[in-house]
């Protein structure tokens, strides 16, 4: 697949190498000189020195024989109309907007439906809203861990570390199903420095973080054997008030309907479910507190949220937290635009007896440092947008994707048509070199007793066949996307 992207700051640097790793072929145009020479060293691929909305650059990078154009400069205006640009030229083109304002991705909406993508984009990306529903999800269960929901189906990949003294605390894998009698799988073990796709043989031990695939009535219970224990998350503070944090307080305050008509169309986002729903009944016993040292910026979140206590405070000042008796909230979520604010905000508030907390920050790498420093959940904004982009290039064969761990595993979200190799083929034939698993199966609406129709989705065993319409999600190494395209089907155009 030939793909040009237009800013090559953190989110298209990141991209591109994920895209040039799996072996597809990519182009880089950069206004910044500076940017320019740094991505031109560090990756391999064509990198142009001008300005995304040129014609004559995107020639130069081979539009007129690319897939798809991503665009992911700093202005939401360049990105858009970048596109408008290519697809006047080029209309059978994919083209994919990264977009801050929510007037913009309302526009779109409001086109879609009727008339056709704005500017000729097929896909928005909204950073904000992204991070802000992977907060959320987290926040809906317990923020025990990370967790991945998968749309259409009853089951959800968690996460979460072992405790000593667990029932999980060296348990052999061989014996799992003797201890934990729910339908469930352990997918994936992060242990140190390394990410090992579990056999019979491997050992759980205390330290280790488990991703673990079950029903979402079951994996509390789950959680609970690995040494992690429920408590209702009632009193819940957010840590900055700017674009994130009062999405998340919209949403927890019950207000985000009105938000979600309006801002969030189908194709925003990827194969997750959407945000909530939240009950009448959690939001009325829950309290929240917004904590933002800007003074305008306070204004405007009492007027907006009359429910939620909001605090013109800094959180780094230790007097302010004990006078406003911040330690003993359940969850505190670090949301500002300053990832070690966060992150020192997250750890000191759980020293002081804050029972869970939420960290955002920017990119993968400091996700590994928070959690050995004790926050439970971490949110890499950078690596949630690129998710996104990554979902929406994929093409008929592997239609999503989320990276997991370290980022050398990744989940593949993959539909498969009549035509696809493996339809009819047993599950025993799928030889990934590097390793995979698959993990759940939904087989959409099947009738059952009675004539009822119900959706089917299942953890596969030794003896499933794979079927033509069958939704597979698979966890594999970073690196198998070949030996995926030639068993399940290809991606959105050719790869070089």
């Amino acid at each position: 697949m030939r793909i040009v992207i237009v800013g090559a700051g953190m989110v298209g640097a990141q991209l591109a190498r994920r895209l040039i790793h799996e072996k597809h072929d990519v182009s880089l145009i950069e206004p910044n000189e500076e940017r320019a020479r740094h991505a031109s060293n560090r990756l391999d691929c064509l990198v142009i020195h001008n300005g995304g909305n040129s014609l004559a650059a995107l020639e130069e990078a081979g539009i007129a024989k690319a897939d798809a154009l991503v665009c992911v400069t700093d202005s939401d205006e360049v990105n858009m109309i970048t596109c408008g640009l290519a697809a006047s030229r080029y209309p059978g083109l994919l083209k994919i907007a990264r977009v801050r304002n929510d007037d913009y991705v309302k526009l779109n909406t409001a086109q879609f439906l009727e008339n056709g993508a704005v500017l000729g984009i097929d896909y928005f990306v909204h950073p904000d809203v992204e991070a802000a529903r992977s907060v959320l999800n987290a926040v809906e269960h317990g923020a025990m861990g990370d967790i991945l929901v998968f749309a259409d189906t009853p089951y959800e990949l968690g996460s979460v570390e072992i405790n000593g003294g667990s029932a999980f605390d060296g348990l052999a894998m061989k014996d799992y199903r003797n201890l934990v009698k729910e339908d469930s799988l352990v997918t994936l073990v992060e242990r140190r420095n390394e990410t090992l796709l579990p056999r019979g043989s491997t050992v759980l031990a205390a330290g280790d973080r488990v991703h673990i695939l079950a029903k979402e009535q079951d994996l509390d219970h789950i959680f609970k054997l690995a040494g992690r224990s429920e408590r209702a998350l009632r009193k819940i503070g957010i840590v900055g008030g700017s674009r994130v944090g009062a999405l998340i307080a919209e949403e927890l305050l019950g207000k985000g309907e009105k938000h979600k008509k309006r801002t969030v169309p189908g194709k925003l986002f990827s194969f997750f479910k959407s945000i909530g729903p939240w009950s009448a009944l959690s939001r009325s016993r829950r309290r929240v507190i917004i904590i933002e040292r800007d003074y305008n910026l306070c204004r405007d979140l009492a007027a907006r949220y009359p429910e939620a206590l909001v605090l013109n405070e800094d959180i780094s000042d230790e007097s302010f937290v004990t006078e406003e008796r911040i330690d003993d909230l359940d969850l505190i979520i670090t949301a500002t635009e300053d990832q070690e604010l966060n992150m020192i905000a997250a750890i000191y508030l759980k020293s002081r007896g804050v029972r869970r907390a939420i960290a955002m920050v920017t990119g993968s790498g400091y996700v590994t440092i928070a959690r050995q420093l004790g926050v439970d959940v971490v949110i890499p904004m950078k690596s949630v947008v690129v998710d996104s982009i990554l979902s929406h290039l994929m093409g008929e064969g592997i239609t999503a994707i989320h990276r997991l761990g370290s980022g050398d595993i990744n989940v593949f979200e993959i539909e498969l048509d009549p035509g696809a190799p493996a339809v009819e083929k047993g599950i025993t034939e799928l030889n990934l070199s590097g390793g995979g698993l698959v993990m759940l199966v939904n087989r959409g609406v099947e009738p059952q007793t009675g004539g009822l129709m119900v959706r089917s989705s299942f953890i596969p065993r030794g003896d499933y066949i794979f079927k033509s319409g069958d939704r597979i999600f698979l966890i594999a190494k970073t690196g198998s996307e070949g030996e995926l395209e030639k068993f399940f089907g290809t991606f959105q155009g050719n790869t070089p």
